[in-house]
């Protein structure tokens, strides 16, 4: 008996089962400011998509751990369908290796007011283009998972020529962003393309709102041409607006939009200039990052161990909505509406507030409605105007093997400048 109540306890008092999603997802609340993405020459090719052509082996993954004790984490990869159900593959159809990877690139930070440790890991090459799921867990134990994230393999055999003639209702098109392209397919024979062929987009690196299986208005199979022309409103794009944006790469010199530092409190405070509704405002042009986000460091340079952590208040000045809720979304929180992502109103200040752990950077964001019927973009705006980035994923499922390849990858810049 005296064995056996130690253990009873134990189970008792464990953390709750984590269960894997499909989804770019963290686990455990101390893994912070993960980055899957395609290293490139090129500057801040962090904000590049997680993206890459079969055999290039460029993308990275990276995240931090507040723990400041070293963990042994293992990586996993998991083929998955267009619509990233897992596919029935055996990992020796995709993986050239044992499907297990050691991530022992790793540091510790210096000198910041919270401590962790930086992980790098440089993923390996699959034989297959498509859709991959890569999982972190620790010591070897799959059900012990910390992180998730998607990322996609393309061969390019296909083409694809964009038409910018616009339909639909006027005040659709003002709104709104319509994409209508054709795929040209010599580089590949495919059969059966309505019922083979699956087509994804999405709009700024975004899955909350991508658009899936998206079906052919003409197939010309005696040029090897399909033919995508999105007329039904349900597969425009709310167009949005430029993102808001705000600069703490430095805490000794903030940049634009911030507003006060609390350097008194552990870890630095620091409040975001207060927001306001942009719903009737004008189109205004300003750079953004598409709702993305980079770690940087102007106070002493290591952007990857020296960066602090800083609690970010956002305020938005508002009156306060009834049945609905406001949620403080971009890249950094995988859009994710959830419980840490909902913003507290107080009828004292008459503003919306959220407070976020993050690390230095320079972060893109916006604020998201949910309920009542009202638009997403209730406070933001949406103008057919705005500089969005898309990507049209072209996906065919032959009879062996029997899985959704890949083989097509298309980025589009909508107002590019």
């Amino acid at each position: 008996m005296s064995f056996i109540l130690p253990i009873l306890l134990t189970l008792f008092f464990s953390s709750p089962q984590k269960v894997l999603v499909y989804e770019n997802r963290v686990y455990e609340p101390e893994i912070k400011s993960v980055q899957l993405y395609s290293e490139k020459r090129e500057i801040r090719s962090h904000l590049l998509p997680s993206v890459t052509q079969i055999n290039q082996n460029d993308l990275v993954l990276e995240f931090d751990d507040l723990r400041n004790d070293f963990n042994s984490y293992y990586v996993r990869i998991i083929h998955c369908q267009y619509d990233w159900a897992a596919s029935s593959l055996r990992d020796l159809d995709f993986m050239a290796d044992y499907n297990e990877f050691n991530v022992n690139d790793y540091a510790f930070s210096s000198n910041t007011q919270i401590p962790y440790v930086h992980y790098r890991f440089n993923l390996p090459k699959v034989k297959l283009p498509g859709n991959y799921l890569l999982v972190v867990y620790r010591n070897g134990n799959k059900s012990d998972i910390i992180l998730s994230h998607r990322f996609m393999v393309y061969d390019g055999r296909t083409s694809l020529k964009q038409d910018n003639r616009t339909s639909g209702a006027l005040t659709l098109r003002s709104t709104n962003q319509q994409l209508n392209f054709t795929v040209d397919y010599r580089g590949v024979e495919i059969i059966n393309p309505f019922g083979s062929v699956h087509v994804v987009i999405r709009q700024n690196q975004r899955w909350d709102n991508a658009r899936f299986n998206i079906k052919p208005s003409f197939v010309r199979e005696d040029v090897n041409q399909i033919e995508y022309r999105l007329f039904d409103s349900d597969k425009f794009f709310t167009a949005g607006n430029e993102f808001r944006f705000v600069d703490f790469r430095s805490i000794n010199f903030p940049g634009q939009n911030t507003d006060r530092v609390d350097k008194a409190s552990i870890p630095y405070h620091l409040w975001v200039q207060p927001d306001a509704s942009r719903i009737n405002e004008v189109y205004s042009q300003y750079p953004d990052i598409n709702g993305q986000y980079y770690i940087e460091n102007r106070d002493n340079g290591n952007d990857e161990t020296a960066s602090n952590y800083v609690d970010v208040t956002f305020t938005l000045k508002t009156q306060e909505l009834e049945k609905a809720n406001v949620y403080l979304v971009g890249a950094f929180n995988q859009w994710i509406k959830n419980q840490e992502s909902r913003m507290q109103y107080s009828p004292a200040t008459g503003t919306y507030q959220n407070t976020q752990l993050l690390k230095q950077g320079w972060y893109n964001y916006q604020y998201q409605v949910e309920g009542n019927q009202l638009s997403p973009n209730y406070f933001e705006g949406s103008h057919f105007e705005t500089e969005n980035f898309y990507e049209v994923f072209f996906y065919y499922r032959p009879f062996q093997p029997n899985a959704d390849l890949l083989i097509g990858y298309f980025p589009i810049e909508v107002n590019g400048r």
